[in-house]
């Protein structure tokens, strides 16, 4: 695995995401940002499998004390929520703004000064949730917060369902990936209506693992560089979650860092499908747990609860 590059400085992060821009905007004209490949021709107002059409739409901008601790730091992780989203998972706790798109259009300089305010707040870094179907209007963000001073680490928090072209277009524009490992099997992915959840997600990562490495934090211990992998255990689906983290064990190494989460609860229409109509049990979670430590992972995070 080669070494992670160093940070550009903002003039030059600025140009590259200009350069970029154009790729990324194609794969937007007949719209191929995520593997759905849905064609969608959403600059001219259709709206994709992720219901959006050619504007970003912000649910909310924060600064975000709930994350993991080395993203949240003392500061708080400046998020900027987009509504929609290219999953439609049936349990997702935040589906009034992935499903529902509650949201209001914020146009690329609008975004950046997003970004500027969330930097003189005191955010530790800008951490964009969901950016997938919006990337031709965050990259163009980003050039203009660069060009304006913006300084922070680019959090880049997704479903883990990312095609090839655009993980490759963000190359040097991101310095954090926080990508979701929902599933270990393509077949599990039908919880969040596509059927190569597995196949996407185990292709992605080592992209991201290429482009940005092992975690790096600064003296205060927030990450400045990095892949961070969440697994969310699900009901019922403990031995999905083994795969899972073998998976990234057998392909990344155990230096990966992992952040193994049990708060699931029933959300959006998980009440109307088993085993998703309940929480998940200590002993589902402890099982998953112990595989990670046994398998020596070093850096990552656990939770408690809560459990049935």
């Amino acid at each position: 695995m080669k070494a992670a590059p160093q940070t550009l400085n903002p003039t030059d992060r600025a140009a590259l995401a200009r350069k970029r821009l154009s790729g990324v905007r194609k794969l937007m004209e007949s719209c191929r940002l995520c593997p759905r490949r849905c064609r969608s021709r959403r600059f001219e107002g259709e709206t994709g499998d992720c219901g959006l059409g050619p504007a970003p739409l912000v649910s909310s901008v924060m600064l975000h004390h709930g994350e993991e601790p080395l993203l949240s730091g003392r500061g708080g992780s400046g998020t900027i929520f987009f509504a929609g989203c290219n999953l439609n998972c049936l349990f997702c706790q935040n589906y009034d703004i992935s499903q529902l798109r509650i949201g209001q259009p914020m146009p690329p300089g609008e975004l950046a000064q997003a970004m500027l305010r969330q930097q003189r707040r005191g955010a530790e870094n800008i951490n964009f949730v969901t950016p997938t179907p919006n990337l031709p209007a965050i990259v163009e963000a980003l050039a203009i917060a660069w060009e304006q001073g913006l300084t922070l680490p680019i959090v880049y928090n997704c479903g883990g369902y990312e095609s090839e072209p655009a993980i490759r277009l963000l190359d040097g524009l991101i310095d954090v990936y926080l990508a979701d490992f929902k599933y270990g099997s393509d077949e599990a992915g039908a919880a969040s209506a596509v059927e190569d959840y597995f196949t996407r997600v185990t292709h992605a990562l080592p992209i991201m693992w290429e482009q940005v490495g092992r975690v790096v934090v600064d003296g205060h211990g927030v990450v400045q560089r990095g892949l961070i992998i969440r697994h969310l255990v699900l009901p019922g689906h403990t031995e999905d979650s083994l795969r899972a983290v073998r998976w990234i064990a057998d392909n990344l190494g155990t230096d990966a860092f992992l952040s193994l989460m049990s708060q699931y609860r029933p959300s959006w229409k998980a009440r109307e499908h088993e085993p998703f109509d309940r929480r998940v049990r200590r002993d589902e979670y402890d099982r998953v747990l112990a595989e990670v430590r046994r398998l020596g992972f070093g850096d990552g995070y656990h939770q408690p609860g809560p459990f049935f």
